[in-house]
């Protein structure tokens, strides 16, 4: 009889990161509302998927956990604190972001990349250090670019490059990672790859990590806590069991669609249906 892999809420590691939260969240561009009114607590120590259908906010919400959009009213905490009290240099050493479409300046190699992502560890009086060296070598080897450190970004592939990024995330050593859709442009065997080097992440060193992701099925795979977003409010939340759900994905998605077992990962597995497919009741197992 074929066996299954354990889902990752079965490895997940202790929570040992900082707490963030929001409470009372209004996030605006101009004069168009995007998030109203959103509580949030996000799981520490665990892989966090933000799902839900274009322009509901997924984004906007990460933005906001960054410290990059000030929230029109409401607050994020970290640790207690509000983040728009933090110092810029204390934050960075908290939280590593990775936007969606990030870019290097021409010409730049893998290995200055990654360097930049020490830059929150140094002052006027604590310039490079062994330290520093150790964090971009191991960041290196964890992302599978130590061979490519002297190719400059601009001449990797998608997947690379995306690594590339990640790997400056590693090396600046945040506890806390979040990251904007970052399977986006990358084939399905690249994707595999980002997302298998994040549970790394967070399995080996109790990373706290938050991604908007848009496939469901790998968000049920990777997250240890899914959370569904409609309209600027959370539609659902909690374990990827509880949330993803047909009544969900129609709700969130306007979808129809059948979930059922994952036979890899014992997840949830959403199969959609469109007009010219009719509903075909799934063998029971």
């Amino acid at each position: 009889m074929a066996t299954t892999d354990p889902a990752p809420t079965t490895a997940a590691p202790t929570a040992t990161g900082p707490d963030l939260r929001a409470r009372g969240l209004h996030l605006a561009y101009d004069n168009r509302l995007v998030v109203e009114d959103l509580d949030l607590v996000i799981p520490t120590g665990r892989i966090t998927a933000i799902v839900g259908a274009n322009a509901c906010g997924k984004s906007t919400l990460l933005r906001a956990l960054a410290r990059l959009l000030a929230p029109r009213e409401g607050v994020v905490e970290l640790d207690g604190r509000a983040l728009r009290s933090v110092p810029t240099r204390e934050l960075a050493q908290q939280l590593g972001i990775l936007p969606q479409t990030p870019v290097a300046p021409e010409g730049l190699t893998v290995i200055d990349l990654v360097s930049r992502g020490r830059s929150p560890h140094q002052t006027w009086w604590r310039q490079w250090s062994k330290a520093d060296e150790l964090a971009v070598h191991e960041a290196l080897a964890a992302t599978g670019m130590a061979d490519l450190a002297d190719r400059p970004v601009d001449e990797l592939s998608g997947g690379q490059r995306q690594r590339a990024w990640i790997a400056m995330a590693v090396a600046q050593g945040t506890p806390v990672l979040l990251l904007d859709e970052p399977t986006t442009y990358l084939d399905l065997a690249h994707q595999i790859d980002v997302l298998d080097l994040v549970t790394d992440l967070n399995r080996r060193e109790r990373r706290t990590v938050v991604m908007v992701l848009h496939d469901l099925n790998q968000a049920c795979r990777y997250a240890d806590h899914v959370i569904a977003m409609k309209a600027g409010r959370i539609a659902a939340e909690g374990p990827p069991d509880e949330v993803i759900t047909a009544e969900t994905v129609e709700d969130v998605f306007d979808l129809r669609c059948q979930v059922t077992t994952d036979p890899v990962s014992g997840t949830p597995l959403v199969i959609p249906m469109g007009r010219h497919h009719e509903a075909v009741p799934v063998a029971a197992e």
